[in-house]
């Protein structure tokens, strides 16, 4: 009998201790998936909150690049000087709002500020030329050796100047491929200026036959540049006889003319002086090679 009792007394603590742990169990996964919904309910504001944040920024950045395009062009800020601040600008904004939706999204903006310092200063060794071609455009745009609209010679490239960005400056050449020369080395080298100057020298070489008469050759060329208006009288053409050459006579021309005129001027020149030369009978040198023949 006390036996039995016993037995029946064990079997009712077996069964209230899987009652408990039943209970538990179902606690306890209600407790998690409460937990996992109030998760996903606070990610989901995050995630909310940062599409707000993103919207509203690139409104808020739009809005700001235009004032500031804007306010430089009320300013009157030479082309250049305007193309590479607004580059700057358009960087920098971009950070703001990438740190601005970081932070909506709950991470630690001050972790994520450490994180991209360390990771600007490991970049920064990484690109250094980089950072050398950005204190080239400051130098660029602080000395002025050339400006938008200018056509330059520089590196072994010629082309009118179209942009200056923070690391390069944008060429486009006259047969118009568009080629990015980094400023470091702009900076640093070598630059031809064409349009610096309101006017340039205009030269020619002319070579016409031996037994030509050569005070009728130079007032013929000078007859030919003073048809030219574009052609300045002060200073005047300077036309002399440069060489004795091994084919004939070579005559260097040289006049002055506004820079925009220069190629007009030049070929217009060549064309005049080749069909007045064939009117007047001024002969052209050919190459030519005289032979002697020795007597027997």
């Amino acid at each position: 009998m006390f036996f039995t009792l016993l037995t029946s007394a064990s079997d009712v603590v077996d069964e209230a201790v899987k009652a408990v742990d039943s209970s538990f169990a179902i606690e306890s996964s209600s407790v998690v998936w409460e937990r996992m919904i109030e998760l996903a309910i606070k990610g989901g504001e995050k995630i909310i909150i940062a599409s707000i944040v993103f919207g509203v920024g690139k409104f808020l950045v739009s809005l700001i690049k235009r004032l500031a395009r804007g306010m430089l062009k009320r300013r009157k800020i030479e082309p250049g000087v305007k193309s590479f601040l607004m580059s700057m600008l358009n960087i920098l904004l971009t950070i703001l709002l990438v740190v601005s939706v970081v932070g909506a999204l709950g991470v630690n903006t001050t972790s994520f500020a450490a994180l991209i310092a360390s990771a600007g200063v490991a970049v920064g060794m990484a690109l250094s030329g980089n950072l050398q071609n950005f204190a080239g455009g400051v130098i660029i745009l602080l000395f002025k050796p050339y400006k938008i609209g200018d056509f330059i010679d520089a590196q072994s490239v010629s082309g009118t100047v179209r942009e200056i960005q923070i690391f390069h400056t944008v060429i486009t050449t006259p047969d118009n491929k568009q080629i990015f020369i980094p400023n470091g080395s702009l900076s640093s080298g070598v630059i031809t200026n064409v349009n610096n100057q309101e006017r340039r020298r205009v030269q020619w070489a002319v070579s016409v036959e031996y037994g030509e008469d050569c005070d009728n050759v130079e007032q013929t060329i000078r007859d030919i540049l003073a048809e030219d208006e574009r052609v300045f009288t002060d200073p005047e053409p300077f036309i002399a006889l440069k060489e004795l050459g091994d084919n004939g006579i070579e005559f260097t021309i040289r006049a002055w003319a506004k820079t925009s005129d220069y190629w007009g001027v030049f070929y217009t020149t060549n064309k005049r002086i080749y069909d007045v030369f064939n009117e007047k009978g001024i002969g052209f040198p050919y190459p030519q090679l005289t032979i002697h023949k020795a007597e027997q």
